[in-house]
């Protein structure tokens, strides 16, 4: 059976992907699955067995220059390729009005969640079959239901499984027993105060582990370089492109993360991870996984799902509601963790 799998971001959903695709091909032995996946994502497909091909799309960067992508025939030649080939089902699991257009265009029977299940419930309109999936579960379940939908099987009651082949990625660049802090997020209000990350780094150094600290922008750099001043444990790594930091990840004693994208991965690659949440709700789209825990802030206003903080900058915690999720707090959560596993 030939799947044609419309997921194309953010780097956190296409992760909660994972899980179903796993037990679609335990369900469907012979299931060929081809996926559609934004192009700073395209690693990622290619780590589940399942995969035999990645259509990379660039739907955010042509969106912003549709003039230049027409011109230089990218969408032409994306639309070739999606069309080169007939699926026995093409299965919209974003849910959204800006992949419609992609599983309009691919050759097979189209299937999504319905109106009352997608995210954007226009974009069911395209669709030949609509699956109904209760919207009060997590992601990762709601995509679980929707595969089973799609393919007609039951949805199974075993934990989620990503289905991650290690072997799959490459050796990791970092040797010996070491922890990784993900302390970068594109929201403001979900970062953990820099008071904090430090404490943190000086707890994990009185355990004798090593801390790596990466990141993904100048900004991050250099919130990476003042966590790591004044301590010998502690290390800012180089650019890593996606499946580098998989594998730093992967080889990983532990990990504490803010709410990103590198924070999920940890969870889907079965790392001990504690997963900070402050202005962000977990419950439908956070860290999914079975040696991971998330630690929650508590406060008046949290979760408060505001890309920045009302409060203004006073005092020795920003934002304020990560006054009691201390380093203490976090370096216990973490520690019971790694024991546990």
């Amino acid at each position: 059976m030939k799947l044609l799998l419309v997921k194309t971001s953010s780097f956190g959903d296409v992760l909660h992907a994972l899980p179903a695709l796993t037990e679609a091909k335990a369900r469907v032995p012979a299931l060929e699955c081809h996926w559609v996946v934004e192009e700073a994502y395209a690693d990622v497909p290619t780590w589940h067995p399942a995969v035999t091909a990645v259509l990379p799309v660039a739907i955010r960067r042509w969106r912003r220059t549709p003039l230049a992508a027409w011109r230089s025939g990218e969408l032409a030649a994306f639309r070739r390729r999606l069309r080169a080939q007939r699926y026995d089902c093409v299965l919209d699991a974003q849910g959204l009005l800006k992949t419609a257009p992609v599983t309009l265009l691919a050759r097979g029977p189209r299937v999504g969640f319905d109106r009352r299940s997608a995210r954007e419930g226009l974009a069911s309109f395209v669709y030949d079959r609509a699956v109904p999936v209760d919207r009060r579960q997590h992601a990762v379940e709601r995509l679980r239901a929707l595969f089973a939908g799609a393919l007609g099987y039951p949805v199974a009651t075993v934990p989620p499984d990503y289905g991650i082949d290690r072997a799959r990625l490459p050796e990791p660049p970092q040797q010996g027993a070491y922890l990784v802090f993900l302390h970068g997020s594109t929201w403001p209000s979900k970062l953990w105060p820099e008071s904090h990350w430090r404490t943190l780094i000086a707890r994990a150094g009185q355990a004798g582990l090593e801390v790596l600290l990466p990141y993904g922008d100048a900004a991050e750099r250099q919130r990476a370089q003042a966590l790591a001043t004044g301590f010998t444990h502690a290390r800012v790594l180089p650019p890593l492109g996606l499946a580098q930091l998989a594998a730093t990840l992967a080889a990983a004693h532990g990990v504490v993360g803010v709410d990103s994208g590198p924070t999920h991965l940890a969870c889907a690659l079965g790392v001990p991870t504690l997963s900070l949440y402050g202005a962000t709700d977990p419950q439908l789209t956070g860290t999914w996984g079975q040696r991971q825990q998330r630690a929650q802030a508590r406060y008046p206003c949290a979760p408060c799902l505001r890309r920045t903080c009302r409060f203004a900058p006073e005092g020795p915690v920003h934002p304020p509601c990560y006054g009691q999720l201390d380093a203490d707090t976090v370096w216990a959560q973490l520690e019971a963790l790694r024991l546990a596993a």
